[in-house]
Order: C-alpha cells, then sequence, then structure tokens
C-alpha cells in the first residue's frame, strides 16, 4: 500500500539493547557504507511509545539507490523463537533532507520500503508500543526505559555490516546504560560497528543505583533498577568472584574492554539474556532471602555470565552471521545452554560460594526430575534444540510427555561428558579444556563449530571414540548410565533412599497434576504411562468428587495419601458440560530422594579425579 502522510517534525529515536548477532548479508565496500544515525526518545513515557528516529546519510559523491528498504528483526538471539517485533510498530512516516515526505509502502510483515528517489539523505521515524519487561522485550513507563535494539531498531537492507550510532534523549533525571562504547559528540551518543553489535547490547535508562569493582583492570558494573532485600557489599563481592572463577576457568583472558549487568528487580520478572559485554537480568526483589533465593540469584548471574564465552564467541554454526528475518536452526544449544547450566554450578563451586556437597545435591535433584519426565524417552538433545523455535517457548499440557529441555538436559549431559573426558585421560583434561579449545580454534580463527567439531574437540581431549557417548545420549534417546561416569571420580547415584527405619515406602500414584481454579479442581496435565493417563484421565477435566464426596486440592491429596497402591478411586468429573465417572486403579510409587554418595574405598585415580573437579578432598 502507498501512503502519503506527513508526520512533522520528531526527531526522537531510540536504538539499543540485546540480541546477539552478526549479520546474514554480504559485507558492502567501505565507500558505498551509509552513514546511519539512530535517535530514540521517550516524550511520554507512560503512554508506553518510544520515539525512533533513523537517518539515512550517504557521500555526496555517492549514487544513492531509488528505493531503500528498512526491516525490523523478527527475533532477538539468545531466544530462539520469532516474536514479530513488528507488530509493536506504529505510525511510520519517511522525509528527505527538506522534510519533504516521501512514499513508502510496507511489502511485507516486517519490511518498509521508502521511495527515496535518489536523495542521500533521508529519514524515517516510527513509534514503537514497549510495555512489556522481560530480557527479550522493552518497556517503557513512568519509572524507567529498558529495550533491546533488535525489538526497537530497523536495519537498512543490506547493509547489517555497516556501522552505526545511537544517541538516546533520556528525562531527567534518568542515566543511560548500556555495552555500546560512547562516541564523541551529544550527550549519550554510543557508537556500534555493525548491527550485530547494536542489537548486542542492551539498554536501561532509569535512576538506577550503580554497583562497580574491577578485575585485572577491567570495569565492571552492575545497574540496579528497582528495589529489593539484597546485601550491596555482599552481591558486589560475590559476583567480582564470579567473574574472577569464570575467566580463570577460560584461561586467564578478558574479552571485552568493560562489562554491565542490567538488573531488574520486580516481584514478578525473571530470567537472563546474554549479549558480548553486558548481559540483562531479572528476579524477584524480595527474594534475595533466605539463602536458597540468593544462590538462585547467583546462578543467574553466573549462568549469563559464561555465555559471554560459550554463544557469545564459541558459536554453533547457524549462530552468527545471524538472519533477523526467520529461523536460525541449530542442533547444539544443549551445548550452548545446557553446557552452560552446567558450567553455573561448577563455577559457583570455584568461586567458593557453594560447597562439593551442595553441588552434588543439585546435581543428585537434576537428575531426578530428569527421569520423572516422559519426554526424555521421546525427544533426543538434538532435536529439542532443532526444535526450540517452535517448541521450547510454546509449551503445553503435552510437552512433558513429548519433549525435553536442552537447558536440563544439556545440563546433564555435560557434567557426564566431562566426567567421561576426565576418566578417559586419566585425569589429565576435561570438559575445560574443550571450551578453551573451542574459543582458540574457532572464536579467535573467526569460524563456528558443528556437532562434529564439538565432538571431535571432546575427543581430542578424551584421547579416545566418544562415538557410543554421543550416539546414545545427544543424538539419541537412551537412558543416561549416571554410575558409568560419576565412577570416575569415586561416586555413585543412589535412587533407593536410605535403608532401615527410615527406608521411603511405596505409596499410591495417579499420575497427574491438578490445580485449583476457585471452587473447581481441575486436571492440568497428565503422566503418559501413568495409571491416569492409560485409564482415562484428561487434561482440563474438573473433578468434582471422588468416592463418592466433593473435593478440593487439599482434601484429594489427603484422600489419595490414604489409600494404597493397587485400591480404585472413584473419580466423579465433568469433561466439558458431561457429567461423568471414572474409577482409576492407583499405581504404587517410591520416592526417595536421589543422593551422589562416595562409593567404599575409591581408588586414587577416582580421589585426584574428584579433588581436580570439585576443588576439595573425597569425602564420605
Amino acid at each position: 500500500m502507498l501512503t502519503r502522510h506527513y508526520y512533522a517534525l520528531r526527531l526522537a529515536i531510540l536504538i539499543i539493547a540485546g540480541a546477539i548477532s552478526v549479520s546474514a548479508q554480504p559485507a558492502q565496500p567501505q565507500a558505498s557504507q551509509p552513514e546511519i544515525a539512530f535517535t530514540v526518545s521517550m516524550l511520554k513515557p507512560h503512554i508506553h511509545l518510544l520515539d525512533v528516529e533513523v537517518r539515512v546519510k550517504r557521500r555526496a559523491a555517492t549514487e544513492a539507490p531509488l528505493a531503500e528498504v528498512l526491516v525490523m528483526p523478527v527475533w532477538t538471539p539468545g531466544s530462539y523463537m520469532v516474536r514479530e517485533f513488528a507488530r509493536h510498530v506504529q505510525d511510520f512516516v519517511a522525509v528527505d533532507a527538506s522534510g519533504v515526505a516521501l512514499q513508502w509502502e510496507k511489502i511485507n510483515k516486517n519490511s518498509w520500503r521508502v521511495a527515496t528517489n535518489g536523495s542521500r539523505d533521508w529519514r524515517a521515524t516510527y513509534r514503537v508500543y514497549a510495555n512489556e519487561l522481560s530480557v527479550r522485550t522493552s518497556q517503557l513507563n513512568s519509572d524507567h526505559a529498558f529495550w533491546n535494539n533488535a525489538a526497537l531498531l530497523m536495519y537498512l537492507e543490506g547493509y547489517l555490516n555497516s556501522p552505526s550510532t545511537l544517541q538516546i534523549l533520556a528525562p531527567q533525571p534518568w542515566k543511560v546504560a548500556t555495552g555500546l562504547p560512547l562516541t564523541p559528540g551529544p550527550k549519550n551518543t554510543f557508537r556500534a560497528e555493525n548491527f550485530d553489535i547494536l542489537y548486542d547490547s542492551p539498554v536501561e535508562v532509569s535512576s538506577f543505583k550503580t554497583l562497580s569493582f574491577d578485575v585485572k583492570g577491567v570495569p565492571h558494573r552492575i545497574v540496579i533498577d528497582g528495589e529489593g532485600n539484597y546485601e550491596p557489599e555482599r552481591m558486589r563481592r560475590d559476583v567480582q568472584k564470579i567473574v574472577e572463577a569464570s575467566i580463570d576457568l577460560m584461561g586467564g583472558e578478558i574479552p571485552y574492554r568493560d562489562y554491565t549487568f542490567i538488573l531488574h528487580l520486580r516481584a514478578d520478572t525473571g530470567g537472563g539474556l546474554e549479549h558480548l559485554n553486558s548481559t540483562a537480568l531479572g528476579y524477584r526483589r524480595f527474594n534475595f532471602k533466605p539463602e536458597a533465593g540468593y544462590r538462585g540469584f547467583l546462578s543467574l548471574v553466573a549462568h549469563e555470565f559464561f555465555h559471554l564465552w560459550n554463544v557469545k564467541r564459541i558459536k554453533p554454526d547457524v549462530l552468527g552471521p545471524f538472519d533477523y528475518t526467520k529461523e536460525n536452526y541449530t542442533k547444539l544449544l544443549w551445548v550452548a545452554e545446557g553446557v552452560t547450566s552446567y558450567y553455573q554450578g561448577i563455577i559457583l563451586r570455584r568461586a567458593g560460594l557453594i560447597t562439593d556437597k551442595e553441588f552434588l545435591a543439585g546435581a543428585a535433584k537434576a537428575f531426578q526430575d530428569l527421569q520423572k519426565i516422559p519426554g526424555r524417552k521421546v525427544m533426543s538433545a538434538e532435536d529439542a534444540s532443532y526444535d526450540s523455535w517452535i517448541k521450547y517457548y510454546r509449551a503445553d499440557e503435552n510437552s512433558i510427555n513429548s519433549q525435553v529441555d536442552y537447558y536440563d538436559k544439556g545440563s546433564i549431559i555435560g557434567l557426564l561428558l566431562d566426567l567421561e573426558i576426565r576418566k578417559l585421560s586419566k585425569g589429565t583434561k576435561s570438559l575445560d579444556d574443550v571450551m578453551r579449545y573451542l574459543y582458540s580454534e574457532f572464536y579467535k580463527k573467526d569460524r563456528n563449530y558443528t556437532p562434529t567439531d564439538f565432538q571431535k574437540a571432546s575427543e581430542l581431549m578424551a584421547g579416545a571414540s566418544l562415538e557410543d557417548f554421543f550416539s546414545k545420549y545427544v543424538r539419541g534417546r537412551e537412558e543416561l548410565d549416571y554410575n558409568a561416569s560419576l565412577g570416575a571420580a569415586g561416586l555413585r547415584l543412589d535412587t533407593a533412599g536410605p535403608t532401615g527405619a527410615q527406608k521411603p515406602v511405596e505409596t499410591a500414584y495417579l499420575g497427574a497434576e491438578l490445580v485449583q481454579e476457585g471452587e473447581r479442581l481441575v486436571v492440568s496435565r497428565v503422566y503418559a504411562g501413568s495409571p491416569a493417563y492409560e485409564q482415562g484421565l484428561n487434561t482440563g477435566d474438573q473433578i468434582v468428587a471422588m468416592d463418592n464426596r466433593r473435593v478440593t486440592k487439599e482434601f484429594f491429596d489427603a484422600r489419595i495419601a490414604e489409600k494404597k497402591p493397587g485400591e480404585l478411586a472413584s473419580l466423579t468429573i465433568f469433561r466439558f458440560d458431561d457429567l461423568s465417572s471414572l474409577p482409576i486403579k492407583l499405581g504404587g510409587l517410591v520416592e526417595a530422594p536421589y543422593r551422589i554418595m562416595a562409593v567404599e574405598n575409591p581408588a586414587a585415580e577416582q580421589m585426584q579425579i574428584y579433588q581436580s573437579w570439585l576443588g576439595v578432598a573425597l569425602t564420605k
């Protein structure tokens, strides 16, 4: 559709923020690259509209095309789902250097073609509705502004490799925090060498607090927006320990000039998104106490910080240069995210923030949680990675039966692989050496690695074939053999629980999760293979009564606990608007907490591997 329409003088605009990147388009000759300048402004923060101006200017001697296309990314790297950021764009206008309106048309869901008529100097303005606070989206309100540049700034088609500037017009007394470097000129003007860097630099604009520290002379800062029950000095000290332990793990080199942690504290937020020299974090404001909550925060920090190597520099096959207009499929998210999840615990241990026993207790719980998921038998770690675009962020009631989480299973595979490498190399090599090798041989040589490359690097460090391991556990769906790997460090997995008087007993098992919705007790999930699944209970069923007695969730759970395996539970249910009876013969379940324990009489090599892995001597 062609439209002409003046949007006089809206010079406000935005750009900055969080995605990742590298262009999927061929590099343009330096002489033909235009100057691209963004301005982002917040004229009325309470209406949640960020004003963006993009100005395209070519040198006088350069021939300009008759039409150019501006493109809004459909996803942001690190969050593998098409999010259709263009749906928040409104009030698009284009004018030449004199302010004369240029014709334009929207040519697909996220692209605007502007008839520049050969003008070497033109600009477009538009507004973006920003009222969703997450690490991958954007928010503007009377308290602050936060955005990811991939969700806000359009790129000029064909010029993803071009440099750009971003000026932020921040209301007083707000400050600006981003990983982009300042450039000489107007206040709060930043420069990006290309759009991958621009899209990899989220922006926070508010009256934030700052905690600062240096590591090897390199400045780091924690930018905190919001209030919470954290202890500032403890946070600063412990985050510094995480940074130092991570740098040591990766060989001591610091691959950035500075680093910014952007931390949002809210009642209902969470998560993190990695960037080249920054990260965006969300954490519940009063979850820093008790200690378990604080440890969760430190785990989040360790995870996102380790990403600056694993993913941002050590890049899986297609993850950079990026195509911002569609899915970028990879089978390596189990490494990118899962192995990073493994290392978050290792980093906390090496930083002295958790004990070896606490690390092992967390691993044992992760093993047990995975074993409860029927989907582990249906989907491999590689398939989970590849299907992230359509499955991971769109979980439904059947997801637990049909898929596996590449974070969780990938973390466990990372742990087992680390121990396999240590065992086969007789304690001389580890997964640490694999990561350092990939950093040296792929990142430093400007190469991405493939699934085959990762396996070969692991085998190089192990000094032996790992084909059986990868074919079964990475590409395949076989049950993980925990003890085969744990034994390398003198450990074993106990699934039966303590003996004697404390030994767990078999209890009645239904195999369905229920939620109380007002006065309705509703089935929210049914586990494949369970009594509920095999005997006809469905997700969405409303349970009205059990054994002819009206139920609430509390009453229902109590009555199930009184029954024995093999007994009947007579359920009265509404399915849609139809009332019926459903007798279910209950199964049996022994739910003992998994424990990772020392083997009897560990050998010297096992004790040496444990010591080098977790930093302390192996004890009972």
